[in-house]
């Protein structure tokens, strides 16, 4: 047996979740997948896996067996990439987590453009505006707006969000339109839930020596940003949007823009990893696209970093 492509092949149907579909994946025949399952579960002694005529599920030892399986098979990965030709072309399988509006609108219709450039990148997108355990979730990087809690990771700022308030044409023409922040009192406000504190994420207007904070009666809350937006152009309330988001529900009239002579603090925008996981070919490569990415649609207007 051999025990890399029993390990791959054990990963393969843990995540396609049957031998079929492993096979096809690894181009052998359903036959060999299931015999190298099975020589490494004997080898182990252990079963990792529980068959039925339908499904295949993971046992709590295999699924703590593939976690460790993952990581060794990507650091095998890397460390072929490294040491030979293959380096100029980065390949392997790449973990990242990024929120759900900057998946839609900016990452996935960019992508072509990255896979074009780095054809044996295999991306695993996770989108979400959810807190990731990197090591747990065994995520490789994750992009995420506002300051990074984990002082432990990694953070490249790779750009910075412009923030605006804006409402639905709707519900101005309901509950009129206010010209002075302050008067947000007096107004339906929708509120972002913070991913680690779930709390509502606030906001401080300024305009020369003015400060006013960002406070009405709460709509609603919610923890997700493609949410967010709809609350919005369903014309529950007020909000306070990236320019990303907001530009083409502007274009069209569904978003209309508040107190345009004041600013919001700029969001800014971190990719983050490990600081023990090796910075592979694949990842750096990575960061360096969503840079270029950020450069273009929210470049860098502060210095922080974390």
């Amino acid at each position: 047996m051999d025990r890399f492509d029993a390990m791959q092949a054990f990963a393969r149907v843990v995540e396609t979740g049957s031998f079929t579909k492993a096979a096809d994946t690894l181009h052998m025949s359903k036959t060999s997948v299931t015999q190298l399952v099975q020589q490494l579960e004997a080898r182990l002694r252990v079963r990792l896996l529980n068959r039925t005529t339908r499904k295949v599920n993971v046992t709590a030892d295999g699924a703590a067996y593939y976690e460790r399986v993952i990581r060794l098979l990507a650091d095998m990965d890397d460390a072929e990439t490294s040491l030979s030709a293959a380096a100029s072309a980065p390949r392997g399988r790449l973990r990242v987590d990024v929120p759900s509006p900057f998946a839609s609108l900016i990452l996935i219709p960019a992508l072509p453009a990255f896979r074009e450039r780095y054809p044996e990148i295999q991306l695993d997108l996770g989108v979400s505006d959810r807190h990731v355990d990197l090591i747990g979730d065994n995520v490789d990087c994750v992009v995420r707006g506002g300051a990074i809690a984990e002082q432990s990771l990694v953070a490249r700022h790779v750009g910075d969000l412009c923030i605006g308030v804006y409402a639905a044409p709707g519900y101005l023409a309901r509950a009129g339109v206010p010209a002075h922040p302050r008067e947000l009192g007096d107004h339906q406000i929708i509120s972002f839930l913070g991913a680690r504190t779930r709390q509502a994420v606030s906001g401080v207007m300024r305009r020369g020596e003015e400060r006013i904070a960002l406070q009405g009666r709460l709509a609603l809350a919610v923890d997700d940003g493609n949410a967010y937006l709809a609350a919005g152009l369903a014309g529950l309330g007020i909000l306070w949007l990236p320019e990303y988001m907001a530009k083409p529900q502007r274009a069209s009239g569904a978003l209309l823009p508040l107190f345009e002579d004041w600013q919001l603090e700029p969001m800014p925008l971190y990719l983050a990893y490990p600081p023990n996981r090796h910075v592979s070919a694949k990842l750096r490569v990575f960061i360096d696209w969503v840079a270029e990415l950020m450069a273009e649609h929210a470049p860098r207007v502060g210095l922080s970093e974390a």
